[in-house]
């Protein structure tokens, strides 16, 4: 998944270099970097594939679909939870849209009414409240974060719709799916990548942070719940 991150920035914004003091434990990071690597390369990249070759290029568009109307569930809490009421009721309107126009999701109806689309997460949410970001750290699996943004993926991963599901099997049968329809959506994307990648990462995510605390910025393509990509990528 980590090369995933790295062709989004590659393609979403300029990299400004990230402090020395932003990455204290680069040796772990490197280490689990090398992990999630090789996790990619040898079981989520493979799986991937298969996925977008036996599934038709309209279904994987509606699964995405599926997975980003529950991403506005939990945006809309957020912007809720920042003060941003306008932004909260968007993506609310945008779910009671896509859930009942767009049969549970599977059809954006909400874009093609022009309903904008709030993106963001409880790492956002934190840094609104005055919480500091933290040193840089990348997680197993997970890939790269902040120690703010690390504490806003475990809030947003049970305030979910999914994270609320009853029964284990469904929770994470879903959540598995997630993870291959994003891969399957960057498979092509690999080629761009070049150089030291863990440091371009490092980079790119510590300055997609900045830009969203910021407000610079209205999407964070690092967002934990930020799995979209263009369909012309299939």
């Amino acid at each position: 998944m980590l090369r995933v991150f790295i062709c989004l920035t590659l393609v979403t914004s300029m990299v400004l270099p990230a402090q020395a003091e932003d990455d204290p434990f680069e040796g772990f990071n490197r280490a689990i970097y090398s992990f999630n690597n090789g996790a990619d390369k040898y079981v989520i990249r493979p799986v991937a594939q298969g996925y977008a070759a036996v599934l038709p290029r309209p279904a994987r568009v509606s699964v995405n679909n599926f997975f980003s109307n529950l991403i506005d569930v939990n945006a809309s809490l957020n912007a809720f939870l920042q003060g941003r009421f306008s932004y909260g009721f968007d993506n609310l309107g945008r779910v009671v849209v896509n859930s009942t126009l767009g049969v549970f999701g599977l059809f954006d109806v909400a874009s093609d009414m022009e309903i904008p689309q709030y993106q963001t997460d409880f790492g956002h949410t934190l840094s609104v409240w005055g919480v500091g970001q933290g040193p840089f750290i990348m997680w197993p699996f997970l890939g790269p974060r902040t120690m703010r943004s690390s504490v806003g993926t475990v809030f947003d991963a049970y305030a979910s719709p999914t994270g609320q599901m009853v029964g284990g099997e469904a929770q994470w049968g879903l959540r598995a799916i997630e993870i291959i329809d994003i891969r399957a959506g960057f498979l092509n994307a690999d080629e761009l990548l070049s150089g030291d990648e863990y440091i371009f990462l490092r980079d790119a995510y510590l300055q997609q942070r900045r830009l969203i605390t910021s407000d610079g910025a209205p999407v964070d393509d690092f967002s934990e719940f930020d799995d979209s990509w263009n369909e012309d990528d299939l």
